[in-house]
Protein backbone atom coordinates (compact mmCIF):
# COMPACT_ATOMS: atom_id res chain seq x y z
CA UNK A 1 0.00 0.00 0.00
CA UNK A 2 1.29 3.57 -0.73
CA UNK A 3 1.44 5.96 2.38
CA UNK A 4 -1.59 7.88 1.16
CA UNK A 5 -3.83 4.48 1.02
CA UNK A 6 -2.77 3.33 4.39
CA UNK A 7 -3.32 6.60 5.30
CA UNK A 8 -6.85 6.56 3.90
CA UNK A 9 -7.45 3.08 5.51
CA UNK A 10 -6.87 4.27 8.97
CA UNK A 11 -3.62 2.84 9.36
CA UNK A 12 -0.15 4.18 10.22
CA UNK A 13 1.35 5.97 7.79
CA UNK A 14 3.92 8.89 6.61
CA UNK A 15 2.74 12.14 7.23
CA UNK A 16 5.63 13.79 4.60
CA UNK A 17 5.34 11.27 2.13
CA UNK A 18 5.11 13.30 -1.31
CA UNK A 19 1.42 12.37 -2.07
CA UNK A 20 0.31 13.16 1.54
CA UNK A 21 2.34 16.15 1.04
CA UNK A 22 1.02 17.48 -1.73
CA UNK A 23 -2.96 17.46 -0.24
CA UNK A 24 -1.84 19.82 2.54
CA UNK A 25 -0.07 21.76 0.11
CA UNK A 26 -3.02 22.35 -1.82
CA UNK A 27 -5.30 23.28 0.98
CA UNK A 28 -2.43 25.76 2.32
CA UNK A 29 -2.72 27.51 -0.79
CA UNK A 30 -6.79 26.98 -1.06
CA UNK A 31 -7.23 28.47 2.90
CA UNK A 32 -4.92 31.11 2.10
CA UNK A 33 -7.04 32.11 -1.23
CA UNK A 34 -10.13 31.77 1.64
CA UNK A 35 -8.82 33.82 4.10
CA UNK A 36 -7.28 36.81 1.66
CA UNK A 37 -11.55 37.06 0.61
CA UNK A 38 -13.29 39.96 1.11
CA UNK A 39 -14.97 39.43 4.10
CA UNK A 40 -18.25 40.64 3.45
CA UNK A 41 -18.19 39.33 -0.05
CA UNK A 42 -20.28 35.79 1.19
CA UNK A 43 -21.26 34.54 -2.00
CA UNK A 44 -17.38 34.46 -3.07
CA UNK A 45 -16.63 32.27 0.24
CA UNK A 46 -19.41 30.03 -0.35
CA UNK A 47 -18.24 29.24 -3.29
CA UNK A 48 -14.73 28.80 -2.32
CA UNK A 49 -16.01 26.49 0.14
CA UNK A 50 -18.09 24.64 -1.89
CA UNK A 51 -15.33 23.92 -4.35
CA UNK A 52 -12.87 23.04 -1.58
CA UNK A 53 -14.67 21.07 1.05
CA UNK A 54 -16.08 17.16 0.92
CA UNK A 55 -19.64 18.59 1.10
CA UNK A 56 -21.68 21.72 2.60
CA UNK A 57 -25.48 22.76 3.20
CA UNK A 58 -26.54 26.27 3.22
CA UNK A 59 -25.94 29.30 5.03
CA UNK A 60 -22.28 27.97 5.93
CA UNK A 61 -20.50 30.87 7.18
CA UNK A 62 -16.83 30.35 8.50
CA UNK A 63 -14.64 33.10 9.87
CA UNK A 64 -11.11 34.02 9.08
CA UNK A 65 -8.67 32.20 9.73
CA UNK A 66 -9.71 29.04 8.39
CA UNK A 67 -6.91 25.95 7.91
CA UNK A 68 -7.30 22.80 7.41
CA UNK A 69 -5.12 19.68 6.32
CA UNK A 70 -7.56 18.83 3.10
CA UNK A 71 -10.99 20.01 2.87
CA UNK A 72 -12.22 17.20 0.55
CA UNK A 73 -12.97 15.21 4.38
CA UNK A 74 -15.15 17.97 5.80
CA UNK A 75 -19.09 17.65 5.31
CA UNK A 76 -21.09 20.62 7.05
CA UNK A 77 -24.63 20.44 7.24
CA UNK A 78 -26.76 23.39 7.01
CA UNK A 79 -26.62 26.92 9.76
CA UNK A 80 -23.31 26.61 10.16
CA UNK A 81 -21.51 28.89 11.92
CA UNK A 82 -17.68 28.61 12.49
CA UNK A 83 -16.16 31.70 14.25
CA UNK A 84 -12.67 32.89 14.08
CA UNK A 85 -9.07 31.06 13.95
CA UNK A 86 -10.33 27.44 13.46
CA UNK A 87 -8.72 24.75 12.18
CA UNK A 88 -9.54 21.22 11.02
CA UNK A 89 -7.03 18.72 10.62
CA UNK A 90 -9.29 16.91 8.26
CA UNK A 91 -6.36 13.91 7.37
CA UNK A 92 -9.54 11.52 8.01
CA UNK A 93 -13.25 12.57 7.41
CA UNK A 94 -15.08 15.57 9.96
CA UNK A 95 -18.62 15.48 9.30
CA UNK A 96 -20.46 18.29 10.99
CA UNK A 97 -24.50 18.05 11.51
CA UNK A 98 -27.18 21.37 10.63
CA UNK A 99 -27.19 23.74 13.44
CA UNK A 100 -23.81 23.87 14.83
CA UNK A 101 -21.65 26.62 15.95
CA UNK A 102 -18.23 26.64 17.03
CA UNK A 103 -16.12 29.15 18.97
CA UNK A 104 -13.30 30.80 18.30
CA UNK A 105 -9.70 29.13 18.45
CA UNK A 106 -11.07 25.78 17.89
CA UNK A 107 -9.22 23.14 17.02
CA UNK A 108 -10.88 19.68 15.31
CA UNK A 109 -8.04 17.13 14.64
CA UNK A 110 -8.78 13.18 13.10
CA UNK A 111 -4.82 12.70 13.66
CA UNK A 112 -2.56 11.63 16.29
CA UNK A 113 1.01 10.02 16.64
CA UNK A 114 2.67 6.56 18.34
CA UNK A 115 3.72 7.46 21.53
CA UNK A 116 7.05 5.30 21.23
CA UNK A 117 9.89 8.03 19.85
CA UNK A 118 11.04 5.67 17.39
CA UNK A 119 7.53 5.77 15.60
CA UNK A 120 7.60 9.94 16.26
CA UNK A 121 11.27 9.50 14.53
CA UNK A 122 9.57 7.04 11.45
CA UNK A 123 7.14 10.90 11.12
CA UNK A 124 4.46 8.19 11.53
CA UNK A 125 0.53 9.21 12.22
CA UNK A 126 -2.61 7.54 12.58
CA UNK A 127 -6.20 9.26 11.73
CA UNK A 128 -9.51 8.33 12.93
CA UNK A 129 -12.90 10.56 11.61
CA UNK A 130 -14.57 12.34 14.12
CA UNK A 131 -18.14 13.49 13.77
CA UNK A 132 -20.47 16.25 15.25
CA UNK A 133 -24.23 15.45 15.67
CA UNK A 134 -27.03 18.16 15.13
CA UNK A 135 -27.46 21.02 17.08
CA UNK A 136 -24.17 21.29 18.56
CA UNK A 137 -22.63 24.39 20.33
CA UNK A 138 -18.89 24.28 20.52
CA UNK A 139 -16.87 26.87 22.98
CA UNK A 140 -14.02 28.91 21.80
CA UNK A 141 -10.72 27.20 22.40
CA UNK A 142 -12.40 23.84 22.68
CA UNK A 143 -9.84 20.97 21.38
CA UNK A 144 -11.80 17.82 19.21
CA UNK A 145 -9.13 14.53 19.47
CA UNK A 146 -9.35 11.77 16.74
CA UNK A 147 -12.42 9.30 16.81
CA UNK A 148 -14.55 11.23 18.99
CA UNK A 149 -18.34 11.23 18.18
CA UNK A 150 -20.21 14.41 19.67
CA UNK A 151 -24.19 13.77 19.69
CA UNK A 152 -26.88 15.99 18.91
CA UNK A 153 -27.96 18.75 21.09
CA UNK A 154 -24.52 18.94 23.19
CA UNK A 155 -22.48 22.12 24.34
CA UNK A 156 -18.81 21.95 24.60
CA UNK A 157 -18.13 24.32 27.08
CA UNK A 158 -15.08 26.61 26.28
CA UNK A 159 -11.72 25.50 26.88
CA UNK A 160 -12.97 21.39 27.08
CA UNK A 161 -10.35 18.95 25.74
CA UNK A 162 -13.10 16.31 24.24
CA UNK A 163 -11.13 13.18 24.29
CA UNK A 164 -13.82 10.31 24.08
CA UNK A 165 -17.41 10.09 22.40
CA UNK A 166 -20.32 12.49 24.47
CA UNK A 167 -23.63 11.67 24.33
CA UNK A 168 -27.13 13.33 23.27
CA UNK A 169 -28.50 16.22 25.12
CA UNK A 170 -25.45 16.91 27.39
CA UNK A 171 -23.23 19.77 28.49
CA UNK A 172 -19.35 18.66 28.94
CA UNK A 173 -16.23 20.71 29.48
CA UNK A 174 -12.86 20.31 31.18
CA UNK A 175 -9.66 18.79 30.60
CA UNK A 176 -10.48 15.97 30.05
CA UNK A 177 -14.01 16.88 29.15
CA UNK A 178 -16.56 15.03 31.27
CA UNK A 179 -20.37 15.13 31.43
CA UNK A 180 -21.80 18.25 33.60
CA UNK A 181 -25.48 17.85 33.14
CA UNK A 182 -28.24 16.82 31.07
CA UNK A 183 -30.33 19.32 28.54
CA UNK A 184 -33.50 19.26 27.29
CA UNK A 185 -34.17 18.79 23.65
CA UNK A 186 -37.21 20.99 23.25
CA UNK A 187 -37.29 20.62 19.22
CA UNK A 188 -38.54 17.17 19.47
Amino acid sequence: MTELEKMKAGLEYCYDDEEVDALKEAAIIWCQEFNSLDPLDFDVQCAVLKAHLGSMGEHVWIAKTFNCDNGKNIHIGSNFTGNYNITMLDIREIYIGDNVMIGPNTLITTVGHPLSPMGRRKHLGIAKPVTIGNDVWIGGNVTILPGVTIGNNVVVAAGAVVTKDVPDNCVVGGVPAKFIKEIENDIQ
